[in-house]
């Protein structure tokens, strides 16, 4: 039986990538797993029954067999320790990935979250003009960092693993703020993450939600 995971029916973004089903669907495309899909309605989400699979109303969830599991990362990181090419085999590389996918969430991905809530839910407060900037500072600080780390490597440890996945995943929610093309290090970091094919096929069918067209092969 393939796995479902749950999506946003509705999506602010309207498919570009940036909803966290995203995260486990590129996963999912890496490992050539086959998989469902289950939309699910902003208010589907506060029901008792999505509340069963995801104790605090959102996307994405994993089902398969007795397993339910919530938070993209725990997904990908269940994912990657269950099919090949997303974890090194050597035990100390394979940690390293790990770190790395928490280090995404965690440490990178907590000041991006923040620029999003200061520009659109609060924007409009007597404060936020002062805020903005420095919001923006810490992920600079932040890129400037991972930009010092990653250096003329391809790849945040040796080959493409679930770090990579995640950390990509998370400076996508940069591009369109200009961010990203003050460390051009990382930008070409999150570029090879967008050429590689398993993230296209997952964009695609995320995308092909919003725009109704049929995916090709």
């Amino acid at each position: 039986m393939n796995p479902t995971i749950t999506a946003f029916e509705s999506s602010p973004d309207r498919g570009r990538g940036l909803a966290r089903d995203m995260r486990v669907r590129w996963a999912l495309e890496e490992a050539g797993q086959p998989y469902e899909v289950r939309l699910v309605s902003f208010s589907a989400m506060k029901e008792p029954a999505h509340l069963a699979l995801h104790p605090f109303g959102q996307i994405p969830t994993y089902e398969e067999g007795d397993l339910v599991l919530f938070e993209s990362g725990a997904i990908v990181l269940h994912i990657a320790e269950h099919h090949a090419g997303l974890l090194p085999d050597e035990a100390n590389a394979r940690a390293r990935a790990i770190a790395w996918m928490f280090a995404a969430v965690n440490t990178v991905e907590t000041p991006i979250l923040d620029l999003q809530t200061a520009k659109f839910a609060e924007g409009d407060k007597p404060w936020a003009e002062q805020r903005l900037p420095i919001v923006m500072d810490r992920i600079r600080d932040r890129l400037k960092q991972l930009s010092a780390r990653l250096g003329d490597a391809a790849w945040l440890d040796g080959a493409f693993s679930a770090g990579d996945l995640m950390m990509v995943g998370v400076l996508l929610r940069l591009k369109a703020s200009g961010l990203l093309d003050e460390c051009p290090n990382v930008a070409a970091y999150v570029a090879r993450g967008e050429a590689r094919p398993a993230f296209k096929r997952a964009f695609a069918a995320q995308l092909a939600v919003f725009t109704g067209q049929p995916l090709t092969s």
